[in-house]
């Protein structure tokens, strides 16, 4: 599990990483919002810890910012205890809430349940027609034959899996994708599904598997068989 504690105070961070670190959380630290912000774009974490009183931003003000464009589960940790607040923070996108001062082991219970609420489902298939996607593996096959993918291309692969038979909006795979700066991706989620298209679909001209819904976005066909 990759946690990112954004907190402004060095004793709490500190703590914190000698508690989860000795569990084999691998953790990286920022000690502002904007810092904050930045780090779920590039390391990606599975959960962020959030301090509301920062130096540069508010934290609902930075959970408001994340919720636009990241699903990332948040714990918000903070001195501020009142319902009306918690209530608040939970209705703007928080997984969870936690009062400082808290209990490590209260941490360490409440980082795993929001993780295990929101990993991916472990042992999911896709297969349609000679097409075959495990994404436990990541594995890719095409007429029983390995298709390899780049990073981006599986992204955007295992997303439509993950909503085969709906259409996805070009807004949210740009969104979910790319993070921040996804308004300037388009041209690029058109290649990469182009790509895709030249490799999974039997006439990448004339696709029948990952289909255009016009002016909306994609539809990757629903599998003949997907389970968990």
């Amino acid at each position: 599990m990759r946690v990112l504690i954004i907190d402004d105070e060095p004793r709490i961070r500190r703590l914190l990483v000698l508690a989860l670190g000795s569990k084999g959380i691998e953790i990286l630290e920022s000690a502002t919002g904007f810092e904050g912000m930045q780090s779920v774009v590039s390391y990606k974490p599975d959960v962020v810890l959030l301090d509301l009183n920062l130096p540069d931003m508010d934290g609902k003000e930075l959970l408001a910012k994340l919720r636009a464009w990241s699903g990332v589960p948040v714990i918000i940790l903070s001195v501020r205890n009142s319902q009306e607040d918690i209530v608040s923070l939970l209705n703007a996108g928080a997984d969870d809430y936690i009062v400082k001062p808290f209990y490590t082991n209260e941490v360490l219970a409440r980082l795993t349940a929001v993780y295990r609420r929101n990993a991916p489902d472990s042992g999911m298939r896709y297969a349609n027609g000679g097409i075959f996607v495990d994404l436990e593996t990541r594995e890719v096959k095409k007429e029983g034959s390995s298709v390899h993918l780049t990073a981006t291309e599986y992204s955007i692969l295992e997303y439509l899996i993950r909503h085969s038979g709906k259409i996805v909006t070009k807004d949210r795979l740009l969104q979910e994708i790319w993070g921040q700066g996804w308004e300037m991706e388009e041209g690029s989620l058109r290649v990469h599904i182009r790509a895709l298209r030249l490799k999974l679909e039997a006439a990448p001209e004339d696709p029948h598997l990952i289909t255009t819904e016009p002016g909306v976005g994609y539809r990757l066909s629903p599998s003949d068989e997907i389970h968990a």
